[in-house]
């Protein structure tokens, strides 16, 4: 009995050793004091980096995306002149549209658009020289370059359409003549200072006019230039649709009623019924022929 009673108290091996969990669980709490995973095989938590370390990045992305946007989406641009008072006047920063040109789209009539000098209209333009900033300012798209030739005007009309306007008269577009006094200048003529056509607007060009009439050298003033004074759509950079700047002048550029008249795309309607006449006079003569050699085999 004394000896199973010593067998049963006194044996150190039968006993699980506690020192060990004691310096573990030390341990852990050590470690979890650090920041640690509990457990004790964690590391130390990454300290979030600071803004400044971060903002360079920061800076660098959005002039990435300032530039996308101003390759492919919209660019602003700063009115110079007076040629589309009272749509819009000098110091105005109006947004164009640059997206849709890449899906095809191409000018409209009414709408008011920027394009680049086709050659000869801005010759006796005084020559501006803009400071680093500025370059790289109107480069990303944060403000309107001052040294880009480029001029705003509306278009009057499109390839294929037919333009004239006589002294004291209406511009007329395909026989239709527009009614202007919702956009142009106020006591302005349609085009007494400068009469013309009737013009055939070729394909792939439209021809533009100034909203302030007697202040505007537009295609009326460069019949004498190559394209007779129209303007490629591959010179177009985009849609104005938006006055963006002063605030107080804020305001949408839609395209006035009197272009979505009936009949002004008359011209254009008379190529469907053409092509469609054209097409069934094969047909027909077919048809013919097949009844002819029908009825020769029945004689």
């Amino acid at each position: 009995m004394a000896v199973g009673a010593r067998s049963g108290h006194e044996e150190p091996e039968d006993r699980p050793d506690r020192s060990g969990d004691v310096e573990s669980a030390g341990t852990a709490g050590l470690a979890g004091s650090d920041g640690g995973t509990p457990g004790g095989g964690g590391r130390a938590a990454k300290k979030p980096r600071s803004f400044w370390k971060e903002l360079p990045l920061l800076i660098v992305i959005a002039l990435v995306l300032a530039l996308l946007i101003k390759t492919f989406l919209v660019q602003a641009f700063s009115i110079p002149s007076d040629s589309m008072q009272n749509t819009l006047q000098r110091g105005d920063r109006v947004l164009v549209d640059k997206l849709t040109p890449w899906f095809g789209s191409e000018p409209e009539r009414g709408e008011v658009v920027v394009f680049h000098d086709p050659g000869g209209w801005l010759d006796d333009t005084p020559e501006v020289h803009p400071n680093v900033v500025q370059k790289f300012l109107s480069f990303i798209g944060l403000m309107p370059s001052a040294e880009e030739k480029d001029l705003i005007k509306r278009v009057i009309a499109v390839g294929g359409d037919t333009v004239e306007c006589k002294e004291n008269g209406p511009v007329v577009v395909n026989g239709k003549a527009l009614d202007e006094k919702s956009f142009i200048f106020p006591g302005n003529t349609p085009c007494n200072d400068e009469p013309f056509g009737p013009i055939k607007v070729p394909k792939g060009r439209i021809w533009v006019m100034g909203d302030h009439r007697q202040d505007s050298r537009d295609s009326r003033y460069h019949q004498e230039l190559p394209g007779d004074g129209t303007v490629s759509n591959d010179e177009v950079v985009g849609r104005a649709f938006v006055v963006a700047w002063p605030i107080n002048r804020w305001a949408t550029l839609p395209v006035p009623k009197t272009f979505d008249q009936p009949g002004l795309n008359a011209a254009m309607a008379v190529a469907p019924g053409a092509i469609g006449i054209a097409g069934a006079v094969p047909i027909v003569l077919w048809r013919r022929r097949r009844a002819g050699l029908a009825s020769a085999r029945q004689q």
